[in-house]
């Protein structure tokens, strides 16, 4: 799974200012013409950060790397980490991993931040909507976007909110550059365009190489959130650290959203 990423800059002229960060990464294929029917879903997963916060969370994953590889350029990728693959193959090492996984766990846990997920379930989606309706990226996206309004409305002073989001290839890019445009022209089903527009700015595009923390983090997010998704009833260790750090709103789990 790729992840160079794209970012948005919104912007207001309040000299204070308090800015954010919406990280976001995928669990999944978000395709619909096949299905793999032992991972039936498509996660779109963001973390919502502060600046400061965020300065925690990147310090403490360079830290991380440091420690395990003596340099901080390594890509933290779920799929790898979990397969032992390439960097990952010092995990073979029980007490290394134990010590490693340990390590992961204490940063999920410690930075101050809120998950937002977009999650679709392929096959009940195609019943409802086929196959030609909108992309589900999109969907994911429009419904993390809104959500991170609502959060930051409890935010005092907030008026920067930088989101990076997963760059798939040039006809994917240009079409999501698109959905963007229209999500800050007429807004969402709950959020008025204006909002979106008193705060917006062009997408500007980065490379998998900017070694971005906080994409990577929300890439090791995403998977256990699908595997929630997948089945609620299983043993998901891993989501049940991180689940209280999803975006909640008087008691519900306001920021996990699951199509249909």
């Amino acid at each position: 799974m790729m992840s160079q990423n794209i970012v948005l800059i919104f912007k207001s002229l309040s000299k204070k200012s308090m800015r954010y960060k919406l990280l976001l990464d995928e669990s999944g294929d978000h395709g619909l013409s096949t299905i793999d029917l032992g991972f039936p879903v498509f996660v779109l997963c963001g973390v919502l950060i502060s600046d400061s916060e965020y300065n925690k969370m990147k310090q403490a994953v360079n830290d991380l790397k440091n420690k395990f590889w003596g340099n901080p350029n390594v890509i933290l990728h779920s799929r790898d980490i979990r397969k032992c693959n390439n960097e990952f193959s010092i995990l073979f090492d029980l007490a290394t991993k134990k010590e490693f996984y340990d390590g992961i766990n204490a940063i999920m846990k410690d930075i101050n931040y809120e998950i937002i997920v977009g999650a679709i379930r392929k096959e009940e989606f195609i019943k409802r909507h086929g196959k030609l309706r909108d992309d589900v990226y999109e969907v994911a996206l429009s419904f993390i976007m809104e959500r991170a309004i609502f959060c930051l409305d409890a935010k005092p002073d907030v008026t920067v909110l930088e989101v990076g989001i997963e760059k798939r290839g040039t006809k994917e890019d240009s079409k999501l550059t698109k959905h963007i445009e229209t999500i800050r022209s007429k807004g969402t089903y709950y959020v008025d365009g204006n909002r979106f527009q008193n705060l917006g700015s062009k997408p500007h595009f980065f490379s998998k190489k900017e070694n971005i923390s906080g994409l990577q983090i929300a890439d090791l997010l995403a998977y256990p959130i699908a595997r929630y998704v997948i089945n609620k009833a299983g043993v998901n260790l891993a989501f049940d650290l991180i689940k209280n750090k999803i975006y909640t709103k008087n008691g519900r789990m306001y920021g996990l959203k699951i199509f249909p």
